[in-house]
């Protein structure tokens, strides 16, 4: 029977959308699954762990993800707070206790994500400071690359801290392997090549496939050489989470869920098109929240969303969530044909992989760009650098909570107070600066301008500075321009009424100007308002400045030493 036009004009059409989308998939699925066998070794896990956890999570995330491609499994971050994590509660490192124990953790992980979605808490993503988050990350790739150096030499240690396991690599390194540095390095060369000269190309596979043929045809194995060995050639199967792990997990999975999401948030909000609808934060929650929940009972680590896998799948021309589909596929793929192949993997090729794709972690441009724009937030970034360092991984993110938190605590209690000057010959109220020098200021009248919500944490800095300011310029009246204040808490009104009772008893009048419609409405119910009365507030720092002249003028001030005529100043800066 001959199928009708319409119909072959309708199949035709829908192969053209999905080979976009089957294109990057396997494209991407040759990026992953090596990368996520390579995490699954940072974590002290088998790789099959790294298998599992691009397959399950990756599934969930495609249906109930807000992102239209991003990738979501391990990464390299979350694989160095998982090791950390297990290494407290498993600390043999038991086979049959790291399973039960991943997936509690995992599991953990997603019930922390979905309650913080019920809750919509999405906004706690932005606590973490991008130069704070910098300076985590550094240490994070420092500490895996230094993890991975013993495999790359064939030696073992034992680990102790990152800088008592510097020395003890350096010990080592007399025992190290030549045939394993040889194939380190070479997986190393190779790597680095291929990505400089085609960035987003398979490459892992391409060193994956290459050492697995030389284990193979060499008998490495025989010869000494560390070997992934053993991996079941089936699917996942179901593991229950042990709750009495849930105590001891709990504070690791805290940090490991926070920083699944904000890996997640940001490379969905980095590689998301204008044309597409927007990422929604509390959907990211619930979407990575269920991917790792249901993950855990398929034996996966800690999953979010991954930043160089997404690139690769938008770079070959990824459109949807099918992506990600056809890369979970050729997950399964893998588990049930290539299985025996990967056993023949050198546990240094997959060293290689992580260090490549670790050294990505550490930007000292970037450092270099916070340090040209922002000293102090330098010292925040260098300061979560060394947190990692020094007390650990999963000590390092609350290190770089607290240090964002810190950051903005000191920036709300310390707001601005700009006084403000006009612009020669314009109708341009700024603050005055030594780069205007020609700026107009008023003989008896000073403008202040408070920038940010006052509230108890900062009203009395305000105050001490406005009365700073008052003494130094001595003027007659003091106008308080609120125009950039959006809020004013209990205790900065008591400051406020406060403050306008000293500088009357002082023979300083006190204007307002500028108050948005909440701050006036707290004003008016404060009873500052009703006191001040309507000729000492105005809409803006401009009408201020006019009723100011036309009462010097009707007063007649001339040239009376204790009353100066009417006349613009420069200010000298």
């Amino acid at each position: 029977m001959t199928q009708p036009a319409h119909a072959s004009r309708s199949s035709g059409q829908t192969e053209t959308r999905l080979r976009p989308d089957v294109i990057a998939g396997l494209t991407a699925a040759a990026v992953v699954i090596p990368k996520a066998m390579a995490y699954a070794t940072v974590a002290g896990l088998s790789v099959s762990v790294g298998l599992y956890t691009a397959f399950i999570p990756m599934i969930v995330y495609a249906i109930l993800g807000t992102s239209r491609v991003l990738s979501v499994s391990s990464t390299t971050t979350l694989a160095i707070l998982v090791a950390a994590q297990l290494a407290l509660v498993v600390p043999d490192g038991n086979p049959a206790g790291l399973v039960v124990a991943t997936a509690t953790l995992t599991a953990l992980t997603g019930v922390l994500l979905v309650a913080a979605s019920v809750l919509r808490l999405g906004f706690v993503a932005n606590f973490i400071s991008a130069p704070v988050l910098t300076g985590f990350k550094a240490g994070i790739g420092l500490v895996i690359v230094l993890d991975q150096v013993p495999k790359l030499f064939g030696i073992h240690i034992t680990k102790d801290g990152f800088f008592r396991d510097v020395l003890s690599v350096a010990q080592h390194l007399p025992e190290s392997s030549v045939l394993t540095m040889a194939i380190g390095g070479v997986a190393l060369v190779l790597l680095l090549t291929m990505e400089r000269l085609w960035p987003h190309s398979p490459a892992p596979l391409a060193v994956v496939g290459a050492g697995i043929a030389v284990s193979w045809l060499a008998g490495l194995s025989a010869e000494g050489v560390a070997t992934v060995g053993h991996i079941p050639q089936a699917l996942p199967s179901i593991t229950l989470p042990d709750l009495g792990l849930v105590m001891q997990l709990l504070p690791g999975a805290i940090g490991i869920a926070l920083m699944s999401f904000t890996e997640t948030i940001a490379a969905g909000r980095a590689f998301a098109l204008p044309s597409e609808p927007p990422i929604r934060s509390n959907g990211e929650l619930l979407a990575t929240g269920a991917a790792n929940l249901s993950g855990a009972l398929f034996g996966a680590m800690p999953a979010g969303g991954g930043t160089s896998q997404t690139a690769v799948v938008r770079a070959v021309g990824g459109r949807t969530q099918k992506a990600s589909l056809v890369t979970a596929a050729a997950s399964a793929a893998t588990m049930l044909v290539l299985a025996p192949a990967l056993g023949l993997l050198p546990h240094a090729v997959l060293a290689a992989i992580v260090i490549v794709y670790s050294i990505g972690l550490i930007q000292p441009l970037e450092f270099a760009a916070i340090r040209k724009v922002r000293t102090m937030e330098f010292g925040w970034a260098l300061a979560a650098f060394l947190g990692v360092l020094v007390f650990g991984t999963l000590q390092g993110i609350v290190a770089a909570i607290i240090l964002s938190l810190l950051g903005l605590a000191s920036q709300a209690a310390n707001p601005r107070v700009h006084v403000i000057g006009r612009k020669r010959g314009e109708d341009v109220l700024r603050p005055l600066s030594p780069d205007h020098p020609d700026d107009e200021t008023f003989d008896g009248l000073l403008i202040l301008r408070p920038e940010g919500r006052l509230f108890f944490a900062n009203a009395e800095q305000v105050g001490d500075r406005v009365r700073e300011l008052v003494a130094q310029y001595k003027p007659r009246v003091l106008m308080l321009d609120l125009s950039r204040v959006f809020d004013i808490e209990y205790s900065a009104l008591l400051v406020m009424m406060e403050g306008e009772r000293r500088f009357a008893e002082a023979g300083v009048t006190v204007w307002l100007a500028g108050l948005n419609p909440d701050v006036l409405e707290y004003i008016r119910s404060s009873g500052l308002a009703d006191h001040l009365g309507t000729d000492r507030m105005f809409t803006n720092a401009r009408i201020g400045i006019s009723r100011y002249l036309e009462a010097l003028a009707a007063d007649g001030r001339n040239a009376d030493a204790d009353e100066r005529p009417v006349r613009s100043s420069r200010h000298d800066g």
